[in-house]
């Protein structure tokens, strides 16, 4: 998930300024600018920038929504092995209990750490590609 926030940070900041500086430098080269047939090429090179944009986009999405899940599946196993221990040794003793629960919960605290960071980024990373996506659009004049 963080590889992929990382890459959609570094592709905003150095290769789309890139495409966006040579789109504005196509269209501007264009002579016919207004005919119907200039508007659909305008539309197509913000389809292309889009969709570019928004490379990675849903799975990094998805895998902050998996995070505390992925977490709680760790809690579970955590438990189960508690509950063996448990169940093997039959102990009764409350302080070997908390440990192996204190432990089992680890995986969830990390689960909802790694996701609120997650949503925090990739929201901002969202903001960033939608605000693109419009600067790129009010850059091509639709005379």
């Amino acid at each position: 998930m963080w590889f992929l926030m990382i890459e959609r940070y570094w592709f905003l900041k150095t290769e789309y300024p890139k495409m966006k500086k040579d789109i504005i430098a196509r269209w501007d080269a264009r002579a016919d600018t207004t005919s119907w047939y200039a508007h659909k090429i305008r539309d197509c090179w913000i389809s292309e920038a889009s969709d570019k944009l928004d490379q990675r986009m849903l799975l990094i999405k998805t895998l902050v929504a998996l995070c505390p899940l992925v977490g709680l599946l760790g809690t579970v196993t955590g438990m189960i092995a508690v509950f063996d221990i448990m169940a093997t040794q039959g102990t009764g003793n409350p302080r070997t209990m908390a440990t192996g629960i204190s432990m089992a919960t680890i995986p969830t605290m990390s689960g909802l750490v790694a996701a609120i960071s997650g949503v925090f980024f990739s929201a901002r990373l969202d903001v960033q590609v939608k605000r693109e996506k419009a600067s790129l659009a009010d850059s091509l004049p639709h005379h």
